[in-house]
């Protein structure tokens, strides 16, 4: 048996086979070369990568059309690499077949994922399935008797080897093109929208002239976001730009919507350039020379009033000092009505007896703590205890206060930086002391007089914030004038009027005009 099979296989002839290769000309040129195995056949370089696989294909295509048909008396062309169906047998008995093929010869071709090579092979059916992506081309059919060679058609690619006019087995008549795989192109990618303050900009909007304003301030927006420095006064343009294109689309598009938020804004706008003025010391517009607040937006002074008369109206314990440690309290707690405490800010108050007081305010319920008192006047920044205040805690209907989470440790700051003035401190000023001068620096006009237009502050407003008599009132208005807060102080049976110092400007929240 195995001197038949090597005859057999002495009396077949190997498959055909060549290659065609896409490959880069060199470094920093686009250029290609696209060359083919077989020796005929000439390089050719290109300009592009598209262009060179494009000529690489057809190149292949003409070879598939110029070659005859598969010849039915040849063994696989892949046999030599140790294609899948040619690898030993290991079942431990000598095989009676030189190969295990099966079904006719077949012209596989495959293709390179990547698209730099092609290859055209001439192997069984069963090779041509086991081979990972090859597609068969033309399959061959059984030799005819007196078939002659069908004449290479003029103009078409030749093979050098000169396989295919040695066989009897071609096929006269033309076939269909074969198909070549060929790498699928990439899907081009949709060109995103337009977008401004979340809105999108549609692309038939007009004029033009207003769209090509929205798309630059979203362009602008966007930028504005990724600086490293906050810049208030470009803030305040852009601000005032959106305001008036905002209200042109509302115009246009007949959106009221778009018109409120022309005018929030432009609302924007005005705080952000007042905002601006105070930072960098300039005068603005009724206030006279302007001055850098610790608190430099309008709407923060309406949030600490509004914490004040809470205070005033909730408050668990009477007393001054009681009143000075529930305000401090309900601004660390003020959003979600919990908060971190360390005894420190407690001990800088001046309070005559902290743990007493603390004891009186859990006692009632409105205050809630992890720990006992002492530990939390020993607690240490490190180690900070939560507390809990639950009047505080939100319900359905919403917070108490309508600030919000980022502006609630603004209001703490500045309480704790107006009761721990340096002067109030190296004096040891009282806790009423401290309430008085916190209570004080609400109720200025821009200038820093006292009262929204300097005729002072009725004595009945302030005890109904620092609750103390009258008599004490003015020890601590008389203390207030020579720790440096209080100049031009004046007392009548109704009223005070001062005008706070230049030291202690920056820490005033003005009255409304």
């Amino acid at each position: 048996m195995t001197q038949v099979a090597g005859s057999e296989l002495g009396e077949r002839v190997p498959g055909r086979r060549w290659t065609v290769r896409l490959d880069p000309v060199g470094r920093g040129s686009a250029e290609v070369r696209v060359s083919c195995s077989r020796p005929a056949c000439a390089e050719q370089r290109l300009p592009s990568t598209a262009e060179g696989r494009t000529a690489a294909v057809a190149h292949l295509k003409a070879h598939l059309r110029a070659m005859p048909a598969p010849r039915a008396d040849t063994y696989c062309a892949c046999r030599a690499e140790g294609c899948h169906p040619h690898l030993p047998d290991t079942g431990g008995r000598a095989r009676t077949e030189p190969w295990r093929c099966g079904g006719p010869v077949v012209l596989a071709v495959v293709a390179d994922r990547a698209g730099r090579w092609w290859q055209a092979l001439e192997c069984c059916s069963r090779c041509a399935a086991a081979t990972p992506g090859a597609r068969t081309a033309v399959t061959s059919r059984p030799p005819e008797a007196g078939a002659r060679p069908a004449p290479a058609v003029a103009g078409t690619p030749q093979f050098s080897d000169g396989q295919a006019a040695a066989t009897g087995t071609a096929v006269p008549g033309p076939r269909p093109t074969p198909t070549v795989p060929r790498p699928v192109p990439p899907r081009r990618r949709r060109v995103p929208e337009k977008r401004v303050s979340q809105r999108i900009i549609p692309r038939d909007l007009r004029p033009e002239s207003l769209r090509d304003e929205l798309v630059e301030l979203g362009d602008l927006f966007r930028a504005y976001q990724r600086r490293d420095e906050p810049d208030l006064a470009m803030l305040a343009d852009l601000q005032e730009r959106k305001a008036r294109a905002f209200l042109t689309w509302s115009d246009v598009s007949c959106d009221v919507t778009l018109r409120l938020e022309a005018t929030r804004a432009e609302q924007a706008a005005a705080v952000i350039r007042r905002q601006h003025q105070h930072r960098t010391g300039e005068a603005v517009e009724g206030e006279g020379t302007g001055v850098a607040r610790l608190l430099t937006v309008p709407t923060h002074w309406e949030y600490v009033r509004s914490v004040l008369a809470h205070v005033a109206a909730h408050a668990p314990l009477p007393g001054a000092e009681a009143r000075l440690l529930v305000l401090m309290l309900t601004l660390r707690t003020a959003h979600s009505g919990t908060g971190n405490l360390v005894g420190q800010d407690l001990n800088g108050l001046g309070l005559t007896d902290p743990a007493s007081l603390l004891s009186e305010l859990t006692a009632t319920g409105w205050l809630d703590l992890p720990c006992t008192v002492e530990d939390l006047l020993t607690s240490r920044p490190e180690n900070a205890v939560p507390i809990t205040v639950p009047s505080l805690v939100p319900t359905e209907d919403g917070s108490v206060f309508p600030f919000g989470r980022k502006t609630r440790p603004k209001l703490s700051g500045w309480a704790q930086r107006v009761v721990s003035d340096k002067k109030l401190r190296k004096k040891k000023a009282s806790a009423p002391t401290r309430l008085l001068a916190l209570t004080l620096a609400t109720r200025t006009d821009t200038a820093g007089r006292l009262g929204a237009d300097g005729k002072g502050v009725p004595f009945d407003d302030l005890i109904a914030h620092v609750p103390v008599p009258v008599s004490e009132l003015l020890l601590l208005i008389d203390q207030l004038t020579s720790l440096d807060w209080l100049a031009d102080t004046a007392a009548t049976d109704t009223h005070l009027t001062a005008t706070l110092t230049d030291r202690v400007l920056p820490l005033t929240c003005p009255l409304p005009e």
